[in-house]
C-alpha cells in the first residue's frame, strides 16, 4: 500500500541533530509558530524532492511522550490532534538504548513510520556500531544511517518520505501479561491503537481519548495495581525500558575506538573553562563593536550621499519633506542596525549553538547563576539577550519552574541586546571611548546580579538543581550557521522594520506639527533636572520604547546633527546610553513577557525598568556634577 505524505513530523531527544536535518529539508525556508495553548514553538516548512511537496514539521526534542512536561504535553496533543502520515523518528547512535524508548512509544501508534540513526560517527569513535538492517527487522520500518551535519544520506530520506510505499511500524515493547490482557480489552471494545490505549491505562489524558475510554482504562488498571503493587504508568515504564535495553545489546556491536582529542576537559573545568568563556563573550563583544560600527558608517555613508541628500534636494512640499526624510532615515537606521549589528551577531550565536559551546557555558555559569535563583541553563536566555530580548525571554520557557522563568525574563530583559549594543557604540564607543562604552556593560551586570540575588531571596518558590544533556562538541558547517543568522535576521526585520517606518512616520507628522516642541518644552524643566539632558534627549529615550535603536536615531534628527558631541556633552551622552539600555523594554519585548508571565508581570517589570534606569541615570549626573 503506498501512502501520500501529506504531513511528516521529526520525532527525536533533545541533540540528536533534529534541526540540522529539518533545516536541510526545508532548506530553512520555515514558518516558526507557537502551538495553541501552549509557549511551545514548532518548526513547519516544505520539503520538496522529485517534483513532489509536502509538509514536515519539527517537534520539540522529548525523551518521552508520557511525561508531564510542557513539550511532552505539546507533543502527545499534536500527534493527536494533527494525525500525521508519517513519523520520522531520529536516534542518536551513539545512545541509542536511551533514544529506542521514545521509538517504542512513537512505534505503538502504527503509523508509517522511518527511523534515522544519526551521527553514526559518533557511534565509530565510541566503538560502537548499530546494525541498521537489525533495528529495522525489530519495527518493520526503513531505517537509514546518517550523518546530518555532513549531509550524508539525507537525499536517501527526502526519497523515501516523497515515493510513498512506507509500512507501518509493529509494536515492539514485551509487555506484561496483565498490561497486554488490559490493552486488549480496551481496544476490544474502542477503536484504539496500541499508544492510544497505553496512554489511557497510564492514566494520560489526550483530547482524542473520550471519557469512557478513560473510565474504562481507570478501573483496569487498580485492578493491575492491586495485583502488582505498581501502577500500571510504572510497569509499562519498566517494560519499554527493559525492551530497549534488550534491542539495543542485539543491534550494536563494539568496534574499534577512532582516536579523538577531549576537548571538554578544556572547556568544562573551571580553570581555563572560565576565562575561555569570559574572552569568548568579550571578543564577540569586540567585533561586533569595531566591525558593526565600520559597516554601519560605510551604510549611514552611501544612503545618505545617494539617497537622503538627493530626496532632500528636490525641493517637496514641507510635509513631505519632513515625513519622507523621516521615513528614509528610518530605512537607513534599520539597515545600518540589522546587518552590521544584529546579523553579525546572530552569526556568533548560531556558531555557539552548533558546535555545542552553549551548553558547556551552561555548565560552567551553574553555580554562579545558583546566586540568581537560576541553574547553569539560564545562561543560555542571557546569552540570547545580547541578540534579540524576544527570543531571549520566549526561551524561558524551557526552564523547569514557573519561578525561575519570572526571575530569568526580568533579567534578560536588563541586559543589552543588539539593538542597545547599537546605542552604546553609536553614542558612547563612538563619541565618549571605547573603555567607557564597556563601563556600561559592567554596571548593567553588576545590576543584573544585585537584582537576581534579590529576587532569588524574595520569589516564593523551590530552586532545583540542574539536569542539562551536554551536547557533542561538533564542528559547524558555515552554510548552516550562516542560514540560520539569516532566518533569525529575517524575523528581527519582520518585527523591526515596520515599527521604525511607522513611528518614523509620527515622529514626522509631529515635528512638522510642533507637537514634538510642545512636549520637549513640558518635559524639559523636569529632565534637566533628574538627568542633566536638555528635553530633545528625553523625547529620544522614549521613542526607544519601540524599538531602543531608535533612540540613537531620534537623538540625531531631534539635536540636527549625527555628531552627537555638537548637541551633548560626553557626560550627557553616557547619561543618555545608560538610562537607554535600563530603560521600559522595547514594545515587542513586552507583548512576550505578557504572553509568557502574564500582563501584570508584564507592567511590573516595565515599571521596575523605567525606575531603575531614571534612578541611575539621575545618580550619575549628580555624581557627575560634583565630581567633574
Amino acid at each position: 500500500m503506498f501512502f501520500s505524505v501529506k504531513k511528516a513530523v521529526l520525532l527525536g531527544n533533545p541533540n540528536v541533530g533534529k534541526s540540522v536535518i529539518f533545516n536541510s529539508l526545508t532548506g530553512l525556508g520555515v514558518e516558526i509558530s507557537n502551538y495553541p495553548g501552549t509557549t511551545v514553538a514548532v518548526q513547519t516548512g516544505v520539503v520538496k524532492h522529485g517534483g513532489e511537496e509536502f509538509m514536515v514539521t519539527d517537534l520539540p526534542g522529548i525523551y518521552s511522550l508520557a511525561g508531564d512536561s510542557v513539550e511532552e504535553q505539546m507533543v502527545r496533543e499534536y500527534l493527536a490532534q494533527e494525525n500525521p502520515d508519517l513519523f520520522i523518528v531520529i536516534l542518536d547512535s551513539a545512545t541509542l538504548e536511551r533514544n529506542l524508548f521514545l521509538l517504542l512509544q512513537a512505534a505503538d501508534f502504527g503509523k508509517p513510520m522511518l527511523a534515522v540513526l544519526n551521527m553514526i560517527d559518533d557511534a565509530e569513535k565510541a566503538g560502537k556500531d548499530v546494525d541498521a538492517e537489525k533495528l529495522s527487522a525489530v519495527f518493520g520500518i526503513p531505517v537509514l544511517k546518517t550523518v546530518a551535519t555532513e549531509g550524508k544520506n539525507l537525499d536517501v530520506l527526502a526519497e523515501y518520505m516523497t515515493k510513498g510505499g512506507i509500512p507501518k511500524s509493529k509494536p515492539a515493547t514485551r509487555l506484561d501479561e496483565h498490561i497486554k490482557a488490559a490493552k486488549d480489552s480496551l481496544q476490544a471494545v474502542y477503536t484504539l491503537s496500541d499508544g492510544e490505549a497505553l496512554f489511557a491505562l497510564e492514566g494520560i489524558r489526550i483530547s482524542t481519548l473520550p471519557e469512557c475510554v478513560m473510565e474504562t482504562a481507570e478501573a483496569l488498571s487498580e485492578e493491575i495495581e492491586h495485583l502488582h503493587a505498581m501502577s500500571p504508568h510504572q510497569i509499562i515504564r519498566e517494560n519499554r525500558h527493559y525492551t530497549a535495553a534488550e534491542i539495543a545489546r542485539a543491534v550494536t556491536s563494539d568496534v574499534p575506538k577512532k582516536k579523538r582529542r577531549d576537548f571538554d576537559a578544556l572547556l568544562t573545568r573551571t580553570f581555563p573553562g572560565v576565562p575561555i568563556l569570559i574572552l569568548t563573550l568579550l571578543a564577540i563583544l569586540l567585533i561586533v563593536f569595531e566591525v558593526g560600527g565600520f559597516l554601519e558608517e560605510t551604510i549611514v555613508s552611501l544612503m545618505t550621499t545617494y539617497i537622503e541628500e538627493p530626496f532632500h534636494a528636490l525641493g517637496l512640499p514641507a510635509i513631505v519633506d519632513t515625513v519622507g526624510g523621516a521615513v528614509i532615515l528610518a530605512i537607513m537606521s534599520g539597515l545600518g542596525i540589522a546587518f552590521p549589528y544584529v546579523f553579525l551577531f546572530y552569526i556568533f550565536i548560531s556558531i555557539l549553538e552548533d558546535t555545542g559551546y552553549l551548553t558547556r557555558a551552561a555548565f560552567l555559569a551553574d553555580r554562579f547563576m545558583h546566586k540568581l535563583g537560576l541553574h547553569g541553563q539560564g545562561v543560555i536566555p542571557f546569552v540570547l539577550s545580547f541578540g534579540c530580548s524576544v527570543p531571549a525571554v520566549m526561551s524561558t520557557s524551557l526552564l523547569p519552574t514557573k519561578r525561575e522563568r519570572f526571575i530569568s525574563s526580568v533579567l534578560v530583559t536588563m541586559l543589552p541586546c543588539s539593538a542597545r549594543t547599537v546605542v552604546i557604540s553609536g553614542v558612547v564607543a563612538s563619541f565618549v571611548g571605547l573603555g567607557a562604552a564597556f563601563s556600561i556593560y559592567l554596571i548593567v551586570f553588576a545590576l543584573v546580579f544585585i537584582v537576581g540575588c534579590i529576587l532569588s531571596k524574595v520569589t516564593p518558590g523551590e530552586q532545583y538543581g540542574m539536569i542539562l544533556e551536554m551536547s557533542k562538541i561538533r564542528r559547524p558547517i558555515l552554510k548552516y550557521v550562516v542560514k540560520k543568522a539569516w532566518l533569525r535576521l529575517k524575523e528581527f526585520l519582520y518585527i523591526a522594520m515596520p515599527l521604525l517606518l511607522v513611528s518614523s512616520i509620527f515622529l514626522g507628522l509631529f515635528e512638522y506639527l510642533g507637537w514634538v516642541e510642545l512636549f520637549e518644552s513640558f518635559i524639559e524643566p523636569v529632565s534637566e533636572a533628574v538627568l542633566g539632558l536638555p528635553g530633545f534627549a528625553f523625547t529620544a529615550l522614549m521613542f526607544g520604547i519601540l524599538r531602543k535603536e531608535m533612540a540613537f536615531e531620534t537623538l540625531a534628527v531631534m539635536g540636527g546633527s549625527a555628531d552627537l558631541l555638537t548637541i551633548l556633552t560626553a557626560p550627557q551622552l553616557y547619561i543618555f546610553a545608560l538610562v537607554c539600555v535600563l530603560f521600559v523594554p522595547c514594545v515587542s519585548t513586552i507583548a512576550v513577557l505578557a504572553k509568557q508571565l502574564g500582563k501584570r508581570m508584564a507592567v511590573f517589570v516595565s515599571v521596575f525598568t523605567v525606575m531603575l534606569g531614571l534612578v541611575m541615570g539621575a545618580l550619575f549626573n549628580l555624581g557627575f556634577m560634583l565630581f567633574l
